[in-house]
């Protein structure tokens, strides 16, 4: 039995202990809040033990607080940092080197500059091998992660044939649990977004992917809107979708309006938080013209991130081979399964 620690508790650390708890291998030392508010009743309410920073302890007075993080983490063999960005790389100063214990950063964080928390970002479907046995490692954000799962099928499949991927990004403005976060009315254009950098840390820095982003009031998860050039006559829809057929966490969709009709369904289907962790293809809007197939698929936000965190965690922790990992964290997501109701329910009728 291994002993981890999820320091934060909001979007991501509240998904991440639900999974690690039904892990037989397993033991949740606890959870790390550095802000008295509801969501540390919650915690305690759902049988977490919350730990808190020894300089903030005094503010926690009104909840049954288990101890300080820095207590937590001599009991722990791995945190998990789900902290909100930026944050991640003091508690690596302050905290996971001093007390020489391994560590996972989430998307807020960087793999580049002054900064980095790691040389290495994390994409299970690119480069899970180069995690085994490491001790820093930053798992990619939920764009950066979706774009991994639809790329690098793509690229396993036609190779030489590809000539480039231009990708524009339709952001969602906050999570379903941000309800304290306004949506504005208006389409934000996003200077310099990182997301295509990030990909070429795992995808090739001289891959040529081009990324723009917008972000929108909704939210319902991300949509990406994806061309790919090929060097001859571009391949069928058909052949496309074929390609994802047996594809981890990537499902084909026939009849969804849109992303809101996704999370509609995943609600009546008893997934945790209403995720379906995966990707959606839009199969209906797929297109291919000339040398380009159009492509758009939506991406659980949030969601996608954490069987990618669970994937890593076995790297890191248990140095397991790619087929091992998969296999545990299939048996704790269930992915097949919801990916098949997915598919039945928006088939192609």
């Amino acid at each position: 039995m291994k002993q981890i620690f999820v320091n934060g508790y909001g979007s991501i650390g509240s998904r991440i202990v639900s999974f690690l708890k039904d892990d037989p291998e397993i033991v949740v030392v606890g959870v790390g809040k550095y802000s008295p508010d509801k969501k540390v009743e919650e915690a305690i309410s759902k049988g977490l033990d919350v730990y808190v920073p020894e300089s903030k302890i005094d503010s926690f007075s009104s909840y049954k607080i288990s101890g300080t993080i820095e207590s937590a983490l001599d009991k722990s063999d791995l945190v998990i940092d789900a902290s909100p960005g930026g944050h991640g790389f003091k508690n690596k100063k302050n905290l996971y080197e001093p007390k020489n214990i391994p560590a996972i950063y989430q998307g807020g964080e960087s793999t580049m500059g002054s900064e980095a928390v790691s040389d290495l970002l994390f994409n299970s479907r690119a480069n899970y091998d180069q995690a085994l046995g490491k001790f820093h490692v930053m798992q990619g954000s939920c764009n950066v992660t979706g774009m991994g799962r639809i790329l690098e099928p793509l690229r396993d499949k036609f190779s030489e044939q590809l000539v480039r991927f231009d990708v524009t990004l339709v952001r969602r403005w906050a999570d379903i649990e941000q309800t304290e976060k306004k949506l504005s009315d208006t389409i934000e254009m996003t200077e310099k977004p990182h997301h295509g950098d990030d990909v070429k840390l795992y995808f090739g820095k001289d891959a040529p992917l081009y990324v723009r982003a917008i972000k929108v009031p909704t939210r319902q998860m991300h949509l990406h809107i994806m061309d790919i050039r090929f060097k001859n006559v571009a391949p069928k829809p058909s052949i496309i979708h074929d390609i994802f057929t047996n594809e981890f966490g990537v499902a084909t969709l026939w009849t969804a309006k849109g992303t809101k009709d996704v999370r509609d369904y995943a609600q009546t289907m008893d997934f945790n938080f209403t995720d379906t962790n995966m990707i959606h293809i839009h199969a209906n809007m797929t297109t291919s013209i000339g040398d380009t197939v159009q492509m758009m698929y939506s991406d659980d936000q949030t969601g996608i991130v954490i069987p990618e965190n669970h994937m890593l965690m076995q790297a890191m922790l248990f140095e397991r081979s790619y087929q091992d990992a998969f296999a545990h964290t299939e048996s704790i997501f269930h992915m097949k399964e919801k990916k098949k109701m997915l598919e039945e329910h928006f088939k192609n009728n």
